[in-house]
């Protein structure tokens, strides 16, 4: 049985500051409200004393005693981020009746049906996660770890793997409207989509997929549904941890490492190649912070400019791998507009959510976080506008495939659609191929 151990959260105090006047910037200081620099090394969190139990087998063995949560249902949960989990002797020790099939084979007719798609742009993850009962994240990455062989390639166990996945999807915290195991699975479906690229596919090493997807379904892990601003000005231990840079990418990176550890994933490699990956893994996780988009694009940018981009240097696939993470992230406008209007309900539900609880307890509300005065709409038109189509313009110009031009496709309709329902009376034709 997993028990899942709850620790509250030690407040401490921190200080934030930023300088930039450039309109793209102010949007994504709006959205991040804090310029940062990434840092490195592991530092231990600080932890309370208040356990939280809650047992989930998701499948994995017989039904089995369960023990009662003292704070009731899990969306009920006290806030909270680094937890230890204590693993009993049956799941350390499991049965040998559990083979590969059991991660790629026993699924349901109609979610097999859909892996068989998995490359497919207009891959629906919302019914994906419905048909497999809420377990997409794990059902998916599964799957990608099957199809490029990783298990075979890195000699991963298979209960391990499968532990490994399973704590993932439930560190996700499922009552946040948008920061959950879902999103999570949709960014490591479209980073799918992007490592099939052909220019990615013909350089990219076994490693690089293989950090490629675990930072995607890693890269939000834990996210309290609370932006980093929040975290600062109520003071949080995890602000102070991190001296208010990238405090949730790190406290994100820090979680995944914690879960790889204790899953024993990669125990079997020397410690130096594990010390490596954990690294990189960092890197990658720590490129999504929207705060830094100025920062990654720029050298994106000049390297396209310079056209010397060789993917036969390991840093410059590094950073190829940081930009894809970072369209996966941000790639929910570049969607059918089903799928795109969707996650944009739920993310803007995330940030008033935010602001209601700012209200409450007398805060200055956040940008973008007022229902009262803000709306999908705007903040859907500018979100697209500063930080979605100027990276996928350049993303289109380092990848001129018919995918990329399908997304910028997807957002110029999209951002016609926001327009329209911004203000009705001004209709716009919508225009297919708007990259800026």
């Amino acid at each position: 049985i997993l028990h899942r151990i709850c620790w509250c959260c030690q407040l401490r105090r921190g200080g934030i500051s930023y300088d930039s006047a450039d309109q793209t910037a102010l949007y994504i200081r709006m959205l991040g409200d804090v310029r940062v620099r990434s840092q490195v090394g592991f530092e231990s969190e600080r932890r309370g004393s208040h356990p939280y139990l809650y047992v989930d087998f998701r499948g994995l063995y017989p039904p089995s005693t369960e023990s009662v949560s003292p704070w009731g249902c899990r969306c009920c949960r006290p806030l909270s981020f680094q937890r230890r989990l204590a693993v009993s002797p049956s799941l350390l020790c499991p049965s040998s009746r559990l083979t590969l099939c059991f991660l790629d084979d026993d699924y349901a007719g109609q979610a097999k049906c859909m892996l068989r798609k998995v490359g497919s742009w207009d891959f629906d993850i919302f019914l994906f996660d419905r048909l497999t009962n809420g377990n997409s994240l794990a059902t998916l990455t599964a799957h990608l770890f099957n199809q490029y062989g990783l298990i075979e390639l890195f000699q991963l166990d298979v209960i391990k793997l499968y532990r490994f996945l399973v704590l993932i999807q439930e560190d996700y915290h499922s009552h946040n409207p948008y920061h959950n195991a879902v999103h999570a699975a949709d960014v490591t479906q479209a980073m799918y989509c992007y490592l099939q690229e052909p220019q990615l596919s013909s350089s990219l090493t076994s490693c690089d997929i293989l950090l490629g997807i675990l930072a995607a379904a890693t890269h939000d892990l834990d996210h309290p549904g609370v932006n980093q601003s929040f975290l600062i000005k109520t003071n949080h231990h995890l602000a102070s941890l991190y001296q208010n840079t990238s405090v949730l990418e790190n406290h994100h990176w820090r979680s995944a490492v914690g879960l790889l550890r204790q899953a024993g994933l990669l125990e079997h490699l020397p410690v130096e190649d594990r010390s490596n990956l954990e690294m990189r893994l960092g890197s990658l996780i720590l490129a999504t912070d929207i705060s830094r988009q100025n920062e990654y694009l720029s050298q994106f940018r000049s390297h396209l400019d310079q056209d010397d981009l060789n993917l036969q240097n390991s840093a410059h696939r590094h950073l190829v791998l940081q930009m894809a993470l970072k369209c996966a992230d941000i790639c929910n406008p570049c969607r059918p507009w089903e799928l795109s209007k969707q996650w944009s309900g739920k993310v803007t539900e995330e940030f008033f959510n935010q602001g209601d609880i700012e209200k409450k307890h007398g805060l200055e509300v956040s940008p973008l976080c007022d229902r009262q005065l803000d709306t999908v709409p705007n903040i859907q038109t500018g979100f697209i506008s500063y930080v979605v189509e100027p990276l996928f313009t350049e993303w289109r110009r380092f990848c001129s495939t018919p995918l990329s031009h399908t997304m910028l496709s997807h957002l110029g309709l999209n951002k016609a659609h926001w327009r329209e329902e911004s203000d009705p009376s001004a209709k716009t034709k919508p225009q297919g191929n708007q990259g800026s």
